[in-house]
């Protein structure tokens, strides 16, 4: 029998099974589809999550973007470089998620990919876990199978807080020019934003919606439009659909033995729509808390909920009020919040976790409303 199995190879199951690992707890991954697997991604991460690791990601990251440039229909455009001491690092998830898992492997962890669960049963105070390769136990399991995953839904978990977003992605191989600069353009699209983030060898560039009903819109010949900016034929490259699981509200990410981490949980910044850092904080802490729950701490699992809560959850909530307000104003939203450097700037330190919603989102909020009333 395993301390802990994980359902799901990403970024929170990976970190969870890295530090559960690292702590001597026996671990099994169980990931459905076989490593390295491609994941729709815009691919930028928070060089803050170095921090809650003990090794070197240079061999995980392909290109740093120090600088970002926003467009209102791709003109009228701000640029400012970020100005913090390492920027933002732009990743291919297929490299780094397999990197993360290869690292707990390290350790010790166990993975079987190209495994999938097919369902769950709690006995004897044990998680028993089917796949079609056979039966596995564990004393406790995380739920981090992503947006679409089964598991909450398997485990209980039927009505969860959260904002379902759509994205569409493109990769675009091609000869980058001024990898260092991250794009986002806001007039194109209802209700969210287009991105282009630059890779070593292209670009990923992509289009989601964060807020509310957006109406009809027809992401693909938007996302062709924007390519276009930027050289690349769109409809030449393979196009991913993917669903963005929201946080939109705090909510009990803990049951009998198991929690939610990831996307799973919800986690995913409904301003930005960033999901690898708080994914991968959601791992590190759903791995502390097994870790003491193994070791006999009962009130473990139910620490996990309120600490995703005060630690992450609080700060969303800024997050989520930010979004609502500007994507349903972005042109004013434009003017008054993002045209300026200094703002560029400020969104650049909230992506690479040098600052908090909390630190800036009430007066950005008045600033927007005095822009409303105006």
């Amino acid at each position: 029998m395993y301390d802990c199995i994980i359902v799901g190879a990403g970024p929170a199951g990976g970190s969870a099974a890295y530090h559960l690992a690292k702590r001597g707890r026996s671990v099994l991954v169980l990931e459905k589809e076989s490593l390295p697997r491609y994941k729709p991604c815009g691919g930028g991460v928070s060089p803050l999550i170095a921090q809650w690791f003990d090794f070197d990601f240079a061999i995980a990251i392909s290109i740093k973007a120090d600088t970002i440039r926003c467009t209102w229909n791709m003109d009228d455009p701000v640029e400012a470089e970020i100005g913090t001491p390492e920027p933002v690092w732009m990743v291919r998830r297929d490299i780094f998620d397999h990197f993360l898992i290869q690292q707990a492997q390290k350790q010790g962890a166990e993975l079987r990919d190209n495994t999938e669960v097919t369902g769950i049963e709690f006995q004897n105070n044990s998680w028993q876990v089917h796949t079609a390769s056979g039966l596995v136990t564990g004393r406790y399991l995380i739920a981090a199978d992503g947006a679409k995953g089964p598991m909450a839904r398997w485990l209980g978990f039927k009505e969860r807080k959260r904002l379902l977003a759509g994205a569409l992605e493109a990769e675009a191989k091609a000869d980058v020019k001024n990898g260092n600069i991250a794009h986002f353009e806001f007039g194109m699209v209802k209700n969210g934003y287009l991105w282009n983030f630059p890779k070593a060898d292209g670009y990923s560039i992509g289009i989601g919606t964060f807020v509310g009903r957006s109406g009809a819109q027809d992401f693909k010949s938007i996302l062709s439009e924007y390519g276009q900016k930027f050289g690349v034929d769109i409809k030449t490259c393979q196009q991913y659909g993917h669903a963005l699981c929201l946080w939109n509200g705090n909510q009990k990410l803990h049951t009998d033995n198991a929690v939610l981490a990831g996307e799973a949980a919800c986690v995913v910044d409904p301003f930005t729509a960033e999901g690898i850092r708080p994914s991968i904080f959601s791992g590190l802490k759903a791995a502390e808390a097994i870790d003491k729950a193994v070791g006999g701490d009962i009130n473990a699992l139910e620490d996990y909920t309120n600490i995703m809560h005060e630690q992450w959850g609080s700060d969303m909530a800024w997050a989520q009020k930010l979004a609502g307000l500007f994507y349903r104003f972005a042109g004013i939203g434009y003017k008054v919040g993002v045209k300026r450097p200094s703002s560029v700037q400020i969104m650049g330190k909230i992506l690479c976790g040098e600052l908090r919603y909390a630190d800036v989102a009430s007066r950005a909020i008045k600033r927007l409303t005095s822009g409303l009333a105006g």
